[in-house]
């Protein structure tokens, strides 16, 4: 889920070639369709998904790294600065409340000059994919305006974050923060950054090998096609990580999750970003 996925390594693999053969680029006409959503999902099972060399590149290329970011659900580190952010309240946060305007927004200019990864034909695959239910938002608002966000992809207790953005500081970080806590709420298992970045790297990312991390995918799978009970409690007496109700293994339930920790935080007469703020420093 870096800001920038260019200088990610092994942009194509070996193993892409069935998705590449099933998403040979249109030549016309000019405006190519989204990817099929049925596809795109298959390809994400299977640890693989798309990238693109410019926001106008008709073409998409698919990638599956040698190494892989992961962010475990119980070591994501809460620092002492982003807690009193969390506490102050400065961003209100929401979930899938602007999908197609953060997306925009992570398909902007990099602040290195150069051109997104995120082209008009990937935007428009997930955004159809966002229809269906398998691709989510979560958005940072300071009076009234969006000022940060993230967005992904999610099945099977297996969330893939996309990217995210930044207009003030500290508002993706938030934005992180809320999904983390969400996911567990969700029941989630394995939360995929992808290419690891400083900026993850802080938070409590690691990077871990392609065998690995195709290995821990197929657990999630299998334990959400199995049902079985996954969680993880924040601090004693805020289990994040028991959400009511079980989650279908069709799909990763994060606006439930996320539903789940705003009523977990009013059911103790707290804002959601201190709940999460007093939860995360205990364990961090």
């Amino acid at each position: 889920m870096p800001l920038d996925k260019h200088g990610g390594e092994d942009k194509r693999h070996d193993r892409c070639a069935a998705f590449v053969q099933q998403s040979v680029a249109m030549h016309a006409p000019a405006s190519p369709p989204p990817i099929d959503p049925d596809l795109l999902l298959l390809a994400y099972r299977s640890g693989i998904f798309p990238m693109a060399d410019a926001r106008g590149d008709p073409d998409i290329f698919w990638v599956e790294p040698r190494h892989r970011a992961i962010l475990p659900l119980d070591s994501f580190h809460c620092s002492r600065s982003l807690a009193k952010v969390l506490r102050r309240g400065t961003f209100e946060v929401t979930c899938n409340q602007a999908f197609a305007a953060v997306i925009e927004a992570c398909a902007g200019p990099r602040r290195d000059g150069g051109d997104t990864w995120i082209s008009d034909r990937i935007e428009r695959s997930y955004l159809a994919l966002h229809h269906e239910g398998h691709a989510h938002s979560i958005e940072c608002w300071h009076h009234g305006q969006l000022v940060g966000g993230l967005y992904g992809v999610g099945f099977d207790r297996v969330f893939c974050g996309e990217s995210m953005f930044s207009r003030m500081p500290d508002a993706s970080k938030v934005a992180l923060a809320f999904l983390v806590a969400a996911l567990r709420f969700a029941r989630a298992s394995l939360l995929d950054c992808q290419f690891m970045t400083p900026h993850l790297a802080t938070m409590g990312a690691r990077e871990i090998d392609e065998a690995d991390y195709l290995e821990l995918l197929r657990a999630a799978q299998a334990s959400a096609a199995a049902g079985d009970a996954v969680g993880v409690g924040l601090a004693e007496g805020a289990a994040l990580g028991v959400g009511e109700g079980d989650v279908d293994g069709l799909g990763l339930a994060l606006p439930d999750g996320f539903a789940a920790l705003l009523a977990a935080a009013d059911g103790l007469s707290s804002s959601p970003g201190n709940f999460i703020a007093q939860a995360f420093t205990q364990t961090s």
